[in-house]
């Protein structure tokens, strides 16, 4: 395979224009039905091939897109939560100005576990409308079941 053709090197690619590039130059004219079926095989199986190398060589491009997008996600979230530890400390310091800093330190932890039990109950409220049961799926599935069944009688 190479980096513009994800098909393997020996075997003919969709769109080639060579003239028995997938059978080899087998001539269909002169064969019998065994040998048309058996070419057929062979080439559906050579297709086959070809389409699963290309789609794993997509899926393995994507894949390393997703891999850089959520290692930077994850450089970001980590940089948010030292800047909000800075944030914190930096209230702190400033209500220590006005108050001990026992009590601006108190104040601080207060207002993040305010922020803590509000997002908390959002989060329950939102899981509690969460079905996790593919009802769509299952009516398809019984569906084909029921047409299944009409076809054996």
């Amino acid at each position: 395979m190479t980096a513009g053709n994800p098909y393997p090197e020996s075997a003919p690619y969709a769109g080639s224009t060579q003239v028995g590039a997938a059978t080899g130059g087998f001539d269909p004219s002169s064969a019998s039905v065994g040998q048309l079926v058996g070419q057929v095989t062979n080439d559906l199986s050579t297709l086959m091939r070809q389409e699963i190398a290309l789609a794993r060589a997509e899926i393995t491009e994507e894949a390393k897109k997703a891999a850089k997008g959520a290692g930077a996600l994850g450089a970001a979230g980590y940089l948010g939560y030292l800047a909000s530890i800075f944030a914190s400390l930096t209230l702190m310091f400033v209500l220590d100005t006005f108050l001990p800093i026992w009590a601006a330190a108190l104040i601080v932890t207060a207002l993040y576990g305010l922020i803590a039990f509000v997002l908390f109950s959002k989060g329950k409220k939102q899981l509690k409308t969460v079905d996790p049961t593919p009802r769509q799926t299952v009516e398809t599935l019984k569906e084909d079941v029921q047409w299944a069944k009409d076809q054996t009688r």
